[in-house]
C-alpha cells in the first residue's frame, strides 16, 4: 500500500500522521506543502470525496480574515493551494482511498487490510 500524506511540518496531526504509519514500518511519502503545491487535480479528488468546505481549516480561515469575503468555490480552491495553513490537514490518500484529518481508526482498517 503506498501512503501519500499532503501536509505541513507544523501541523500537529501531520506529524502524528506520519509517526502513525512508520511505527508500522510503512514509509509514506510527505508531500510538504509549503515547499510544493498540491495540485489541482489531487486537491479536486479529496474535494469530490468529501466537500470544499470540509477542506477548510475553520481556526486557520478566520484568523487570516477570509471570512468576511464571499469567493467563489475556484477562488477558494485557490487559497487554499497558495495558502495550505487554512486547509485542513493532514490530506491521505492510500492507493485510491482518501482520507483528511486524523482518524487512527481507518488508518488502523487500512494497515490490517494491508498484512492480510
Amino acid at each position: 500500500m503506498n501512503i501519500q500524506i499532503f501536509g505541513t511540518p507544523k501541523s500537529r496531526d501531520t506529524k502524528k500522521a506520519l509517526r502513525f504509519f512508520k511505527e508500522r514500518g510503512i514509509k509514506p511519502q510527505f508531500v510538504d506543502l509549503t515547499q510544493r503545491e498540491i495540485a489541482k487535480g489531487e486537491l479536486n479528488k479529496f474535494i469530490q470525496k468529501f466537500s470544499l468546505n470540509e477542506l477548510i481549516n475553520i481556526k486557520e480561515y478566520q484568523k487570516e480574515g477570509l471570512d468576511h469575503y464571499r469567493l467563489s468555490d475556484q477562488e477558494l480552491i485557490d487559497k487554499l493551494i497558495a495558502n495550505p495553513q487554512i486547509m485542513t490537514q493532514p490530506l491521505i490518500r492510500a492507493d485510491n482511498l482518501l482520507k483528511i484529518n486524523w482518524d487512527e481508526q481507518v488508518w488502523r482498517s487500512w494497515y490490517k487490510e494491508q498484512k492480510s
